[in-house]
């Protein structure tokens, strides 16, 4: 009797496991929840009612304001920069060698599943990060998959997309729903909505009919298609009675890019992606309110006390630490950064979850503590009090120099514990200088330069470009080195993911790319273009193929759907070292 009573007991505590959903939005600005009540054209029904059914954080924050480290430091629950993830364009090696929440509650025996944008190296590889199931849509072009949209099992290679990529982000979601109902879920739901290119479909559009930017529109119905999206997850989990049994976190990656004038582009790609960041002040690439405060709701109806705002700073960070506590996975001191906000949501702690906030992204670094919140970006530094001035209009260092002191050395000391070690890695780069200019120091800026030549403003920081050997066919090598012997290339990456670039092309298109190669390591390529219309890369203009590890050569003939004219090319491979023995590119020219 006390033998069963035990396996009653281990059973019933396997099953109160709660599910955890994470769901991650891409470039969606803080006033862009119908709940924050900020703006009005915004409608977002269905994650105002899950807000409502537990917490609006008010003082929600991402770890970085842009999107790859920012995901590192989610995925893994720690700072990225102490495991050397800085930036956009900069290795990943340091996160290859941590632990993502996925791979802990994996092995405390959750089923766990990732959707969409990931953003963190090959998507072929993600299964080795602690996910069961992959579904890596994030356009309307094949992605990485071992399951259907259904939710069932196939081997992983490039799947055809059948629906919009929000939605079918979201039907594969469900489905896994509906296939493990009676085991314990982790699924991580990372929508590239409304980060560029802007694609909503007319569904969505028709939503939004009047006068407006079509740029807002767009955004507008992109994350329209997020709520419906939503909506579907929990009412799949009504369905089977999973509502009280599962934590759902919405947060955003960072902030809008407005590009300081918001201006109306036409087309959908590189540029103001229609979102907005009122009322905080800058944008996506700044510490400022604008580049990383982003939405941020807790739900667990049963559990988290429903029509609550929660009004203490809080963090992405926040997410692995919560999932830890409630899946009883133990840690060591330094495997996680954030708290299990769960005590504090429903009260039990009444005071704040963090003492202080900290931040680093390249040539800026920030602390917030309590109201108090301390900006440095290159030389500049700025003092806020965020409690009366959200808005980050009135620098209050000269009056308050102790504070500012106070704050300096705290944010100091927690700087030299990252890797590398420091407030900044380096100057100011021209964009960020315009943004700070324009918006904390109230400098009129007209228009704010796109890119520097072909770099576009997630790369402003990266490297310079090298100049092009005479003996590598007309390319460069970006993240790594570019050898000829033999007339035998050889791709050595150095940080991150290395691929090369060849530019000056005109070549009529649609086109055919061929590459013949061995390398070190399997996993997804491809080739990246860019027309004489565009002042960037955008992700629709991707054509990809796997490579296999062998000995032997493999030739790939990769078809490039673009319309115009390709005048920039770029070859992206899997990681390791790449022998090319050729890259044929038409030699048709305008």
């Amino acid at each position: 009797m006390c033998l069963l009573g035990g396996l009653v007991f281990a059973a019933e505590t396997k099953a109160a496991k709660p599910n955890i959903i994470v769901i991650y939005t891409d470039d969606h600005g803080h006033a862009d929840l119908g709940i924050q009540g900020v703006v009005k054209d915004i409608k977002t029904p269905l994650i105002d009612a899950l807000a409502r059914s537990g917490a609006l954080a008010k003082q929600g924050y991402s770890t970085a304001p842009q999107c790859v480290p920012s995901r590192a430091g989610l995925m893994i629950g720690k700072f990225q920069s102490r495991f050397g993830v800085e930036a956009n364009g900069g290795t990943l090696d340091g996160f290859d060698k941590e632990t993502t929440i996925a791979s802990r509650l994996q092995k405390a025996g959750y089923v766990t599943a990732q959707f969409g944008k990931w953003h963190l190296g090959p998507t072929a590889s993600i299964p080795q990060h602690g996910f069961k199931h992959v579904f890596a849509q994030n356009a309307q072009q094949p992605f990485s998959a071992n399951i259907t949209i259904d939710g069932q099992d196939r081997p992983m290679g490039n799947l055809t997309p059948e629906m919009y990529h929000v939605d079918a982000c979201s039907r594969a979601a469900a489905s896994v729903i509906e296939r493990h109902k009676d085991s314990s879920l982790f699924l991580y739901i990372a929508y590239r909505a409304p980060h560029v290119p802007l694609d909503a479909p007319k569904k969505y559009l028709d939503r939004f009919p009047g006068e407006m930017p079509q740029r807002r529109r767009q955004a507008l119905a992109m994350l329209s298609a997020v709520d419906d999206g939503v909506g579907l997850i929990t009412e799949t989990l009504k369905k089977h009675g999973l509502t009280e049994k599962t934590l759902i976190f919405c947060i955003g990656d960072n902030g809008a890019p407005l590009k300081i004038t918001k201006a109306d582009e036409p087309g959908g790609g590189p540029g103001w992606d229609g979102s907005l960041n009122d009322p905080l002040n800058g944008e996506k690439g700044m510490l400022a309110e604008g580049g990383m405060h982003t939405p941020f709701v807790v739900a667990w109806p049963g559990t988290i006390p429903g029509g609550q705002t929660y009004n203490h700073p809080v963090s992405a960070l926040d997410v692995a630490a919560t999932a830890c506590a409630l899946a009883s996975i133990a840690t060591k001191p330094g495997d996680l950064d954030g708290v299990n906000l769960i005590p504090h949501l429903k009260g039990e702690i009444k005071t704040p979850p963090h003492e202080a906030l900290y931040w680093r992204w390249v040539a800026q670094s920030a602390i917030r503590e309590g109201n108090w919140k301390l900006l440095r970006g290159g030389n500049r530094e700025y003092l806020y009090d965020l409690g009366t001035d959200l808005e980050e209009k009135h620098d209050l260092a000269g009056k308050h120099p102790d504070i500012a002191d106070r704050l300096r050395a705290k944010l100091t000391a927690w700087s030299a514990e990252l890797k590398p070690p420091g407030l900044a890695l380096g100057p100011m780069a021209p964009t960020w200088n315009n943004y700070f200019d324009h918006y904390l120091e109230g400098k009129p800026i007209t228009r704010t330069p796109r890119n520097e030549g072909n770099q576009s403003e997630d790369e402003a920081e990266a490297p310079a470009k090298a100049k092009v050997p005479a003996d590598t066919q007309g390319w460069v090598a970006r993240n790594g080195t570019l050898t000829s012997k033999n007339g035998i290339l050889t791709l050595t990456p150095q940080k991150g993911a290395a691929f090369l670039v060849r530019t000056g092309l005109k070549l009529n298109a649609p086109v055919t790319a061929s590459v013949t190669l061995k390398t070190s390591m399997a996993g997804e390529a491809s080739f990246a273009w860019r027309t004489d219309s565009q002042k960037d890369f955008v992700h629709a203009n991707r054509a990809y193929f796997t490579v296999t590890s062998s000995d032997d050569w493999q030739t790939h003939d990769i078809p490039l759907p673009a319309n115009g004219t390709i005048i920039h090319l770029r070859l992206h491979l899997p990681g390791g070292v790449a022998l090319i023995r050729e890259i044929k590119v038409p030699s048709t020219l305008k």
